[in-house]
């Protein structure tokens, strides 16, 4: 994104006042990213966030993204985007909210739209009879499961039944008010971690997976447990039914982290 900072963009309004764009890079722990500290930044207009990827409550995110319009009086120059993050972070007033990164951009950018892939990981931990066995700083950060492993093998091979542009239906809420089921999902691995039992970083296009993500990972758990066939999670993704019984169950928010947005022509956050 280093690029990024020779591209920019500004619209200028009233006597000389000038709205400047901004790209921000954010994470925080199970927790709504708050707007109060852009209200202390003296806009002439209100700011307003609009994020790329909206998650459920209780998921985490080691990178989401968000742009925000910045107008200051008319003989004040826009904030440069240093200058920016640091005020951001001085006046955030959640302790599980940092913001990493600011960068000036066009004034048509969107970050919800101009988002060309969004990666997610999923964090499990086997072995844990008992909520009390997980350890103190992995407690709310992934699934603890009772079992003491996972099929991983029959696991990574049904991930791979989820790979291209299908329709998710069965993976979404019943209701769900998202434009398209259509979805493509470009990588999908199951990995045992010898520091974090396992990890399954699924990468999708354009498009926020979210709640599926959630749904897709507590059938690769049915299947890892041996409850599923590996053959069966085609069947499930071919049936577009939300409300079938194997994809009713949903795996706990508190294991799922948004870990990175991309852009075209902006590269991977430093």
């Amino acid at each position: 994104l280093s690029s990024c900072g020779s591209t920019s963009s500004s619209l200028a309004m009233g006597a000389g006042s000038v709205r400047a764009r901004y790209l921000v890079y954010f994470q925080y722990l199970g927790t709504d990213f708050k707007y109060e500290a852009a209200e202390r930044l003296n806009s002439v207009v209100p700011v307003k966030f609009t994020i790329s990827s909206r998650t459920d409550a209780g998921v985490h995110a080691l990178s989401n993204a968000a742009h925000l319009d910045i107008q200051r009086r008319s003989d004040l120059p826009p904030f440069s985007p240093e200058v920016l993050t640091e005020a951001l972070n001085t006046h955030l007033k959640h302790p599980a909210i940092r913001v990493l990164q600011a960068f000036r951009v066009p004034s048509h950018f969107h970050a919800r739209h101009a988002a060309i892939s969004r990666t997610y990981l999923y964090r499990l931990a086997t072995g844990c009879p008992r909520p009390d066995r997980v350890p103190v700083f992995e407690r709310n950060r992934c699934w603890a499961l009772q079992a003491d492993c996972l099929d991983v093998a029959a696991m990574q091979e049904a991930a791979q039944h989820l790979l291209g542009t299908h329709d998710f239906s069965a993976f979404q809420s019943a209701g769900s008010p998202a434009s398209s089921p259509v979805r493509t999902l470009r990588r999908a691995s199951v990995s045992p971690d010898p520091a974090s039992p396992f990890v399954l970083p699924e990468e999708s296009s354009s498009v926020c997976f979210g709640s599926q993500v959630r749904r897709m990972t507590a059938v690769l758990v049915a299947v890892g447990l041996g409850a599923l066939m590996p053959a069966q999670v085609k069947a499930i993704l071919e049936s577009q039914d939300p409300l079938g019984k194997h994809q009713s169950r949903v795996a706990p928010a508190h294991g799922l982290f948004l870990k990175s947005v991309l852009y075209e022509g902006l590269g991977k956050r430093k």
